[in-house]
């Protein structure tokens, strides 16, 4: 049993190399995943089973097969909220589950901060995502003592990597599953990728 972030999963180390095969290659049909499950990581299943492992997986919410659109057709903005405490109670389970509730937050966290709660949202313009702050301070200004937002003008990365389940591996002994020559997360190779504004 895994404990994560207010979650529970009882996975086992081939498990997780499963579901990391899966992120590295998401558009791969389960009798493709077998083969590489088979190459990459000495694991031997029918397709049939891949494919039932994904779905026991998915059923116990260890992930999801979402759409995720193409992040360069909305804007992201950071979102920052501390409260006014004397109106605590009475205001923030309204708002947070508004928040909850909101199409344009994609993320949503608390924070051990000033600003405790703290959030990603996803705007068509920014014209629209000063409407939406202008609307919410309108709606809970007596809860909020400040919001700040901050604009991500690019998005340099938006994904989860597959490497980043070897600490996971590792964390349950499962280090035949890290796969042979394989780019260890914290190692970055040099590239001519430029971090400007592109």
């Amino acid at each position: 049993m895994i404990n994560g972030n207010d979650f529970e999963f009882d996975l086992s180390p081939r498990d997780v190399a499963i579901l990391k095969a899966r992120v590295k290659y998401p558009e791969k049909p389960a009798s493709k995943l077998r083969d590489i499950l088979e190459e990459e990581f000495d694991i031997s299943l029918s397709h049939n089973r891949v494919n039932e492992i994904l779905n026991e997986m998915r059923d116990e919410d260890v992930f999801s097969m979402r759409a995720i659109p193409n992040q360069n057709i909305f804007e992201y903005y950071i979102f920052q909220v501390a409260f006014h405490y004397s109106n605590f109670d009475e205001n923030w389970e309204r708002c947070y589950k508004r928040l909850l509730d909101d199409p344009h937050v994609m993320f949503f966290a608390s924070a051990d901060d000033y600003h405790e709660w703290q959030f990603i949202a996803q705007f068509a313009s920014p014209e629209q995502s000063e409407a939406w702050r202008h609307d919410f301070v309108r709606e809970y200004g007596d809860f909020i003592a400040q919001i700040d937002k901050t604009a991500f003008p690019t998005v340099h990365k938006f994904e989860t990597a597959a490497a980043v389940f070897n600490d996971l591996l590792r964390d349950m002994g499962g280090e035949e599953y890290l796969g042979d020559g394989e780019q260890e997360t914290g190692e970055y190779e040099e590239t001519d990728r430029v971090s400007v504004n592109q």
